[in-house]
């Protein structure tokens, strides 16, 4: 289970530098996020820009809350109506404890081991899918667990997987629809087709250790193996291979995301996103976006749209035995042909788009909301710098704790280092973890940076355990000051299975 704190034509464009950055906003927001929000809210653009600015807020006090409101929290979300950052806690000193740092806080019954103990065994009952079961998360704001069914889908095992949920107190709501994957210059939302089949769009530009030119997008469009990729219909204008070797795409429980080499000569990468009509943003980094957060995103289809988050970290079945998990639910309208696109936080890059509703509508249910990969995890995965207005920043020193630590079920270890270097950490961060444990599936490790930021090493998941003996070495897209604590969070999620973290180290 991760938990970390989701065109018609070619035109040319220079390239405008690479790197990664997870910073706080830049003052001001681009012209294209402030009008997209005000029409997706019914806002002024005045009224766009103080909401903005004050969720730029939340995200600043989120990552500065004390250690002890962290530990204690059963999740956090932005409120659009008051402007603040909301804190769930399940003690009166915690809620102390958080007000006095900035936030508003809500006192609730479940913590968060709580929360993701229901959410593990509800994916245990779902298996490899339930009839009309299409959606189960956690949702932070009502402090439960929900289960989303289609009931035009339901059967008696439906039925009688619905009975088992609610004793577990899950709230289980039912829709009449259910979302689907939605099936020169290198930019945001612009149009690229996988070989001879309909077009997918271009998630965010990105360069691997080489400096070779790539892109990310959806993994459901870069299924097949060291297929052509084209810049136009009828197989024209190629852009270069994706899926490389058949190791750069992801469709199944850990995500949906994808890699597209850039191979052909005349192709340029751009920080520039397509905001269709709207004044371009240009992209400054990566960042994790929270419930609440005011999300846009650029697509061939529905182009430049804007909604709120609803939901992190939630699963969806698509059927047929595709079961994702850990996507962002969103109220933007998206359609076929936007897939892949890039979704954005300000001018962050956020997440890669994987599926929505069939049409837009008003006042969507879960059933038809839009849904979204984060980006952060496909730039870690697969080693890669996003291309900026910026560049990356020099690092240079290895820390390590060999301290052991006992692993056990459903529950938490911190190993910390600490850094006395001055200026910026590297991008992005070395860490290599050394585990043994028996279920490898059971585990989710996180690095938290001295700001108590929060960076997605490896997600919990999987429907056979293996074993975990050795070092793991992980590459982070992190933008950190050196100097401080940095943390290694271990968590298990899964019964039965227990080890010890022997050692792990950051090269800053």
């Amino acid at each position: 289970m991760r938990r970390f704190v989701s065109v018609a034509g070619v035109v040319a464009m220079a390239a405008l530098g690479l790197g990664v950055a997870l910073a706080e906003a830049a003052p001001g927001h681009p012209d294209a996020e402030v009008a997209g929000v005000a029409a997706a809210f019914g806002l002024t653009t005045d009224e766009a820009r103080t909401q903005l600015a004050s969720q730029d807020r939340a995200h600043r006090l989120a990552a500065t809350l004390p250690a002890s409101v962290r530990a204690g929290s059963a999740g956090q979300w932005f409120d659009a109506g008051t402007g603040r950052l909301t804190v769930a806690v399940t003690t009166a000193e915690a809620a102390g404890q958080a007000r006095a740092a900035g936030a508003a806080a809500q006192v609730v019954a479940r913590s968060q081991t709580d929360l993701d103990r229901t959410d593990a065994a509800v994916r245990a009952l779902v298996g490899a899918g339930v009839p009309g079961v299409y959606g189960w998360g956690v949702d932070v704001r009502g402090n439960e667990v929900g289960v989303d069914v289609d009931r035009t889908k339901k059967t008696a095992a439906t039925e009688s997987f619905l009975s088992r949920v609610r004793d577990l107190g899950v709230r289980v709501t039912e829709t009449s629809t259910s979302p689907r994957q939605q099936s020169g210059t290198i930019q945001t939302g612009n149009p690229w087709w996988p070989g001879s089949e309909s077009n997918c769009s271009v998630g965010f530009p990105v360069t691997d250790s080489s400096g070779a030119k790539h892109f990310l997008t959806a993994g459901h469009c870069t299924n097949d193996r060291d297929q052509a990729a084209y810049g136009a219909s009828g197989q024209q204008n190629r852009i270069g291979t994706s899926n490389v070797g058949g190791t750069h795409s992801v469709n199944a429980r850990e995500g949906d995301m994808g890699v597209v080499a850039v191979t052909e000569p005349g192709w340029t990468l751009s920080a520039s996103v397509n905001t269709w009509g709207q004044p371009a943003v240009t992209l400054t980094g990566a960042a994790e976006a929270m419930v609440g957060d005011r999300v846009c995103h650029s697509g061939n289809t529905s182009h430049w749209q804007c909604g709120e988050v609803k939901y992190t970290h939630k699963s969806v079945d698509y059927g047929g035995g595709l079961v994702i998990d850990d996507l962002t639910w969103t109220t933007a309208c998206s359609l076929g042909g936007d897939s892949g696109g890039g979704w954005l936080l300000g001018d962050k890059a956020t997440g890669l788009h994987d599926g929505g509703p069939s049409q837009c509508v008003q006042n969507p249910s879960d059933g038809d909301l839009s849904l979204f990969q984060p980006v952060i995890e496909a730039l870690s995965k697969w080693q890669l710098s996003l291309v900026t207005g910026g560049g990356p920043t020099p690092g240079g020193r290895t820390l390590t704790n060999d301290t052991d630590y006992a692993i056990r079920d459903y529950q938490q270890v911190f190993s910390p280092v600490t850094s006395d270097l001055t200026g910026q950490a590297a991008t992005p961060l070395s860490v290599a973890v050394t585990i043994r444990h028996t279920c490898a599936e059971d585990l989710g490790i996180t690095l938290l940076d001295p700001k108590g930021k929060a960076y997605a090493l490896k997600y919990s998941g999987g429907s056979t355990c293996t074993a975990w003996n050795g070092a793991r070495t992980f590459s982070v897209p992190a933008s950190s000051p050196a100097a401080g604590k940095w943390q290694l969070r271990v968590t298990d999620y899964g019964p039965g299975d227990t080890g010890t973290l022997d050692a792990w180290s950051i090269t800053l």
